[in-house]
């Protein structure tokens, strides 16, 4: 299993000549395969006294949210609900965080540190976290300081898990990934016709679609925005190596 850990991490770190799409597949199913097989993470509850730290991120914003704790009685409801859930020193019990306010923590990610006697645990909260009705239990907002972007991002993926009749953005993912690509093809089509006049205000606002139909069409692919980020660091990373 180390072996194949190494193998990962070479390929998904080195200038492999590894195609992109195949390797956004191997990845998926590498991540999936991590999440639910219980033999790969050798979690040390003994350390803790039967319990291990939890620390909560919120899987878009990167926002430390919580702390909380795991024995492994809650660890593996967690992974079969895929709901984040506790064990409470004070309730003395298994808690589901969320069970009486109604705001989950759905897990996206899980993954523990180097001595395997911690958790750390992506998410996508439903609500508030804190009790407090605070977005975290740190009281601050859980909004990314590097663009709004990622914040729409989060209300399209809030758009996707919860749909609406009287939403757009709602209507538009549920169509086939041909109707959401076709969309972003006329978006980018009027973009480039406004780019050709003098009126900025008619141009910003194309840009703005052209920009939010891309959100869309990311999310249809199941593809963070971070990941595109990702790809433009790495060019202009490799850029100033060749200088």
């Amino acid at each position: 299993m180390k072996c194949e850990i190494t193998l990962f991490k070479y390929i998904q770190t080195s200038d492999f000549p590894f195609p992109f799409s195949l390797f956004h597949i191997l990845s998926s199913i590498f991540r999936l395969y991590l999440h639910k097989n219980n033999s790969i993470m050798t979690l040390n509850f003994e350390k803790g006294n039967g319990l291990l730290p939890a620390i909560i991120q919120d899987y878009f914003t990167n926002k430390i949210l919580m702390l909380g704790f795991m024995d492994k009685q809650s660890f593996e409801k967690s992974k079969e609900t895929g709901k984040v859930t506790f064990f409470s020193r004070t309730k003395n019990r298994q808690w589901v965080k969320g069970e009486s306010s109604g705001n989950f923590l759905m897990i996206k990610e899980i993954m523990p540190d180097c001595d395997n006697d911690t958790l750390l645990i992506k998410v996508q909260p439903t609500g508030p976290v804190c009790h407090t009705g605070s977005d975290n239990c740190f009281g601050d907002l859980n909004k990314t300081k590097n663009s709004f972007l990622y914040d729409l991002e989060k209300i399209i993926e809030n758009r996707k898990n919860n749909p609406s009749k009287e939403s757009y953005t709602s209507g538009l993912l549920q169509k086939s990934i041909n109707k959401v690509a076709q969309k972003v093809g006329e978006e980018a089509v009027e973009l480039v016709i406004e780019a050709k006049d003098n009126n900025k205000e008619l141009f910003l606002n194309e840009a703005a679609d052209l920009i939010f139909h891309f959100l869309v069409l990311l999310r249809k692919k199941e593809i963070l925005l971070s990941e595109v980020e990702n790809i433009l660091e790495k060019r202009h990373s490799d850029a100033i190596k060749r200088k």
